[in-house]
């Protein structure tokens, strides 16, 4: 399944004006309980569940990224079909890319729009903590499916402190997905006589193979902001997912430690040092752009491809090389480990039980239950069909005793029209069920012969979702921007970027990789980072507690 790149991250600035402002709304302040938790009286429930298609439904969402823009809804297929036979109407609201301000200004003339996209953080927390959010508990069990698919668990680690349910998740799962790991050249591969790429001492060698060979070839794609340096971390430690270096922090027992003293992090900045110093890493990984990473796969310019989700530009670089050469294209490798490590304990990438990012709606909504009605349809398997492959009757149609769709005959013939209808409706995806659309998938893929099988799908069997590690434990450890621990959060971030950069590109030796980390660990705790690590610690043990 192919998702947004994980390098879309955004974060949503409420500060003082959020608290200034609701100073003057009455409204949202007569909603607040007398202990001063915010939205703690769920709206009056209907007796009756609302249907949808029996009275039009119209209502505003706004996607907080600055990236984000909604395409017009009801100009594809999809919408189309929902807009007809549902009575929806969802109009954009656009951050005209800047969110922060967009949503600031809001705000201040309390015109908030009926629902909002957007990071699932401690931010989340201050819009509900001042009443603006509606709570979905009453809606839970007349409208099944989010419940049904994401499992109380899952649920029960979105509830804010009131105990309460605001947040409607994006590519929630309860089995593993995702894409991290290893893409291969196939004919620069076969060509040097397909050696061994198991541990990071067979990468070296055919990297250093590559250079010597393939003068104009990058023998290792690290991706935009060498994003994929994080990836090779994993190599170094088993169960150690990138994730660690994003929370910059690793668990030692039921603490959470520095990562600049972490040996399998250090050990792993080492070894991308000298791949750099040795030019067998792009010199401008650092400065690229996305677009241009993307047109080195595509036409095959590189060996080894390290990303959080290389099946991306991997499918459609495999499509295009084998087009004009059938034997090229692109493989995938099981991640690569240090000798004497286990292979089976390695994890490039990972997955979250809360999958992305979620939707709110907030009181502006006149009918909240019926909003959530939509979300519940559209998380469910026939919203799920529609969005993801178009309405019934052109790519499936029916569905089985599962659920599944039937596809169609035209669902394997026309790639190209299948393709453009997907691309058509992948930014209305607010409510990606991950497992129903990953086994519908794969219920399908397994009943084609090989050669029309897809390139994704085969790899994300038999490779991708089999070594990524399930994190969910270390969601929502950041604390939010305006206090304290935020404001080291900001320094210790900003500290261990540099380092990273430094260590990897200005680095002589290994000794001077690891003169560069002790100087950010001590930078970090001038910051404040045992502060900061401190809460993350209480955090975790929080969830922790809720997965038992």
């Amino acid at each position: 399944m192919t998702k947004f790149s994980k390098t879309f991250q955004a974060a949503l600035s409420v500060t003082l004006v959020l608290g200034l402002v609701l100073t003057g709304c009455a409204s949202n302040k007569e909603a607040n309980s007398e202990s001063g938790e915010g939205a703690n009286n769920a709206p009056e429930s209907t007796a009756a569940a609302y249907v949808l298609g029996e009275q039009p439904l119209e209502f505003s969402f706004y996607g907080h990224y600055d990236w984000y823009t909604m395409p017009p809804w009801g100009e594809d297929l999809a919408t189309k079909w929902i807009q007809d036979n549902k009575k929806v109407n969802v109009v954009p609201v656009s951050s005209g890319g800047a969110a922060k301000q967009k949503l600031n200004t809001m705000i201040v003339s309390q015109e908030l729009p009926d629902v909002i996209w957007m990071e699932r953080d401690a931010d989340v927390e201050k819009l509900r903590s001042e009443g603006l959010l509606v709570p979905f508990d009453d809606y839970l069990d007349k409208y099944p499916n989010l419940k049904k698919w994401a499992g109380e668990a899952t649920l029960d680690m979105l509830r804010s402190p009131d105990g309460k349910l605001y947040q409607f998740p994006n590519w929630y799962t309860t089995q593993p997905n995702g894409n991290a790991g290893y893409l291969v050249n196939k004919k620069i591969y076969e060509e040097l006589g397909s050696p061994s790429l198991e541990t990071t001492d067979d990468l070296y060698a055919y990297l250093t193979q590559v250079k010597e060979k393939y003068p104009d070839v990058v023998p290792l794609e690290v991706g935009q902001s060498a994003s994929g340096i994080d990836i090779l971390v994993s190599a170094f430690g088993e169960n150690r997912p990138y994730t660690y270096n994003a929370m910059k922090a690793v668990p030692n027992g039921d603490t959470l430690g520095s990562i600049f003293t972490d040996p399998v992090y250090r050990e792993s900045i080492q070894y991308a040092s000298k791949l750099y110093r040795e030019k067998l890493i792009s010199q401008d990984s650092f400065t690229q752009k996305l677009e241009q990473v993307e047109q080195k796969v595509v036409t095959g310019k590189i060996a080894v491809y390290a990303a959080s989700s290389p099946t991306e530009f991997g499918a459609k670089g495999n499509a295009l090389l084998k087009a004009a050469d059938p034997s090229a294209g692109y493989i995938m490798v099981w991640p690569v480990h240090k000798a004497g490590l286990d292979k089976n304990k390695i994890f490039p990438g990972d997955y979250k039980q809360l999958g992305w990012n979620v939707s709110v709606i907030t009181k502006a909504a006149k009918d909240p239950e019926a909003i959530f009605a939509f979300l519940d349809w559209f998380t469910g398997p026939e919203g799920q069909r529609t969005i993801m492959w178009g309405p019934e009757g052109l790519y499936w149609d029916g569905a089985d005793a599962d659920e599944v769709p039937l596809f169609t005959e035209k669902f394997t013939s026309d790639i190209e029209g299948r393709e453009a209808l997907m691309a058509a409706t992948v930014n209305f995806q607010w409510n990606g069920n991950t497992v129903y659309v990953d086994n519908s998938k794969m219920k399908f893929e397994s009943t084609l012969p090989a050669e029309k099988r897809s390139w994704e799908t085969y790899w994300q069997s038999e490779i991708t979702w089999k070594t990524q590690y399930n994190t969910t434990e270390f969601v929502n450890l950041d604390p939010a921007g305006d206090t304290d621990e935020g404001i080291v959060a900001q320094s210790v971030h900003d500290i261990y970027e540099k380092a990273r950069a430094k260590a990897i590109m200005n680095a002589a030796s290994d000794e001077e990789v690891a003169s560069i980390l002790d100087k950010a660990e001590a930078d970090a705790q001038k910051a404040g980072y045992e502060r900061l690590l401190k809460y993350k610690t209480e955090k975790w043990q929080e969830n922790v507690s809720k997965l038992k």
